[in-house]
């Protein structure tokens, strides 16, 4: 170490957005899969993204050249990105590195995305947020190297225009412990037995971004937080005492700041790291409280994540600098202010909402806004309290505004549900329900449906964007849905699935859509957030009590329906996934924000099965997601989001099915919570997993139909008949028959149709192929 470098700046945050303001990396990423532009194009796009970051931080009061700016982009996924650069490649792709064993970008997505007969990597949550990591795959025999230059070239490009960064890489303990076995793995293996294997390439990770010109590094350990992991809080904590005794002691390093958020880190943790030779530790205080004083922190910095990183709502400045002031009692040796995580979770900028209520607009903070808000804070952790008290005023001024706002507060609203009583949750017996549904539906073996969308294509978007601008009338647009409906389902009876769905053509997403048609909720124009790969979302924003106007989805079903004598599915978004993914207001307890969104649905339930719709499906892919990190909050969460689910569907009668979906998450902590939905069919991810989520399902004595996913549709590859019929074997030899289904992992609507079709035919083959087994 020199004495060169600089100390820790007094403000910073932890990652900032990195798709682009107007999605410019996704449709760069997309151009260069299909071929239309090539690498050079591809990196050029993406060089320009890092430089307009860069200078807009720099605008909005980072510095330039004091490590502020963090150095956050990715291509697609930063577990990834950190797997690549130690070489952590599947051996199913290792043919893929080039001549001097490095994985350049190709291999990175080929790994990413799957190719012919090799399946992609496992995809699931970035612990309770809606952003999806890949799945790293870490045996005994993974040989670790260092095999990507990427991070450096990134710091060397931003020292070349001028700034000195601090690159962000996911750090070597959370990179293991959020692993899986690779396959052929001996029982009871855990990636975190490699961890002194792998830190010796982080060493040589730290000695190339040196040399590249960084000073700081931010190596980011949210696994230190969570309590769900597989490794214990104390074993995660002897894990990173281990692994940064080594790298605080390497001879050539940057500084090292360890970046802990999504909840509070766990007592071990932050006393190894407070003990640790690193130079900075950032701290969750949106989501944690200022923990307990400990040795060891006199001569490290650190970093008061005060501002939220995970919602939109405009800080509160005065709560966020007492926070700021009780983490200085604790004699570090510098306090700074930052966000609590990286703002990759939140959109760029409020003021590209032009057509939001200025009233609402005032109460947000997007990525830019809390980056200024930051700036502030630390412009009054140099020059005083005093310095910033105008800014501090206006914060609170905006936050009694939102309190008193028309709207956050309806009485009718607040009177139904606190008139609600414990029968209204409760949908009477499930054997009974299913005896009613076999005799309204008639079924075969294994019925065979999709999740609810279909292919989203260009032509559906282009008539959607002239309608918004006026260029289709409301009957014209009409007919044109009305036309691609028709057509989904001419496809799907070609294609002989046996219940249908009416594909969603109307839907520009699964929640905005009822954001749009609910009071409570305002949607945005360009507030994208990444969800995985090149895919985003936009977020709608639930600002008051909720309620529901008018029936939403009722026209639409009963038109499809008109088409074809087979069932089709009424399709809603549960309330949990309606809150996990939006950003919902924080002054009221969730699960009293959910009982609304419920009590909405439930009426939409009603006038569906009115009007004759008998299978509706209630999408709750969030489920999951939401769970806290910390097990002492995890049974309240499972109670109100079960119960609001319950409430959503209990109306329901005993002959209509209902169905739910959940997708992309580790199931089994909360598998009794999946059969508590009482759902009548669940269907749930399985593909990419190769289907371990079966084998809990069936310890755990699930009785009510199940659909696990034999179709991945987050991959572009065509499963073949074979691959499904292994799945669909392996099902029916441990479910009961009769409560098997046959369906896709999600909704199609991220696919084309051509994958689509062949992938559907290959699905229906392949269930055929296994009914004729099984009469045999």
């Amino acid at each position: 170490m020199t004495d060169s470098r600089t100390a820790f700046p007094h403000g910073t945050i932890l990652g900032y957005p990195r798709i682009g303001r107007r999605r410019e990396l996704k449709r760069a990423v997309e151009a260069y899969w299909a071929g239309t532009i090539d690498e050079a194009t591809l990196e050029a796009t993406a060089a320009e993204l890092r430089r307009a970051t860069r200078a807009r931080l720099a605008e909005l009061g980072l510095g330039r050249d004091d490590s502020s700016i963090p150095e956050s982009f990715s291509f697609y996924d930063q577990v990834h990105d950190a797997a690549v650069a130690v070489g952590a490649l599947p051996e199913r792709f290792a043919a893929l590195r080039d001549a001097d064993g490095r994985i350049g970008l190709d291999a990175a997505f080929t790994a990413a995305r799957g190719a012919g007969e090799d399946a992609a990597l496992e995809m699931t949550k970035w612990f309770d947020t809606n952003y999806h990591y890949l799945v790293p795959e870490i045996g005994p025999g993974t040989a670790f190297s260092l095999s990507s230059d990427r991070f450096a070239r990134q710091v060397a490009e931003a020292k070349a225009d001028g700034f000195t960064t601090r690159p962000v890489v996911v750090g070597p303990v959370t990179l293991l412990a959020l692993a899986k076995a690779a396959d052929g793995a001996p029982a009871g293996f855990d990636p975190l037995e490699r961890l002194d294997d792998l830190v010796p390439v982080y060493v040589e990770l730290l000695a190339a971004l040196r040399a590249a010109g960084a000073e700081w590094v931010q190596l980011d350990e949210p696994a230190l937080v969570s309590e769900s992991l597989a490794a214990s809080p104390v074993e995660l904590a002897d894990a990173a005492a281990r692994a940064y005794a080594v790298l605080g002691a390497a001879a050539d390093r940057p500084r090292v700041l360890v970046a802990a958020g999504y909840a509070q880190l766990s007592a071990p943790a932050w006393t190894a790291l407070a003990t640790a030779p690193i130079e900075a530790i950032a701290l969750d205080l949106s989501r944690g409280a200022v923990p307990a004083a400990v040795d060891g922190l006199a001569g490290k910095t650190l970093v008061g994540g005060v501002i939220d990183g995970r919602n939109v709502w405009r800080g509160d400045l005065a709560a966020a600098w007492d926070r700021l002031d009780a983490l200085r009692a604790l004699g570090a040796a510098q306090v700074s202010a930052g966000t609590s995580t990286s703002l990759q979770h939140v959109p760029h900028d409020v003021e590209d909402e032009g057509a939001l209520d200025p009233r609402l607009a005032s109460w947000l903070a997007f990525a830019d806004q809390k980056a200024a808000q930051v700036v502030t804070l630390a412009s009054g952790l140099v020059e005083g309290r005093g310095a910033i008290e105008d800014a501090v005023s206006a914060a609170s001024l905006a936050l009694a505004d939102r309190r008193s706002a028309p709207g956050v507060r309806d009485g009718a609203v607040r009177a139904q549900a606190a008139a609600l009583q414990a029968a209204d949750f409760d949908r009477g017996d499930y054997d009974a329900r299913a005896t009613a549904q076999d005799a309204e539906l008639g079924l075969p073996v294994l019925p065979t449906t999709t999740i609810g969308s279909f292919p989203q294509t260009g032509d559906i978007r282009r008539a959607r964007a002239r309608h918004g601008r006026g260029e289709l009338s409301a009957d014209e647009y009409e007919g044109f849905l009305r036309d691609e409906i028709a057509r989904v389902v001419t496809l799907q009876e070609d294609l002989g699935l046996d219940v249908l769905v009416h594909g969603e053509a109307e839907r520009n997403d699964m929640v905005q859509y009822f954001a749009e048609n609910l009071d409570g909720f305002a949607v945005t124009e360009h507030g994208w957030v990444q969800s995985y790969g090149s895919r985003a979302t936009r977020p709608s924003i639930l600002w008051g009590d909720v309620s529901r106007p008018a029936p939403i989805t009722v026209d639409w079903s009963v038109f499809a329906q008109s088409l074809t004598d087979k069932p089709m599915k009424g399709m809603l978004t549960g309330p949990v996934t309606i809150l996990a993914w939006s950003f919902v207001r924080d002054d009221q307890p969730l699960g009293d924000t959910a009982n609304q969104v419920a009590l909405a649905l439930r009426d939409e339930i009603a006038d569906l099965e009115a009007a004759g719709i008998r299978v509706i499906q209630v999408d709750e892919p969030a489920l999951r997601e939401l769970l806290p990190l910390k097990k002492a909050d995890q049974p309240a969460y499972l109670d109100w989001s079960v119960g609001s689910f319950r409430l959503a569907t209990a109306g329901a009668a005993p002959a209509t099915q209902v169905h739910t979906h959940l997708c992309y998450s580790e199931f089994d902590v909360v598998i009794d919570a999946i059969a508590a939905l009482d759902a009548d069919v669940t269907s749930i991810e399985a593909a990419r997993s190769r289907g371990e989520v079966i084998g809990d399902i069936a310890t755990s004595g699930f009785a009510a139909g199940i659909g696990p996913g034999v179709y991945d549709i987050h991959s572009p590859r065509v499963p073949a008949v074979a691959e499904i019929g292994a799945l669909l074997d392996r099902a029916v030899a441990e479910l009961p028959l009769r409560r098997v289904w046959v369906n896709p992992d999600c909704g199609l609507k991220t696919r084309g149709y051509d994958e689509t079709v062949a992938s559907l035919r290959n699905l229906v083959a392949a269930t055929a192929g296994v009914r004729e087994r099984l009469n045999a």
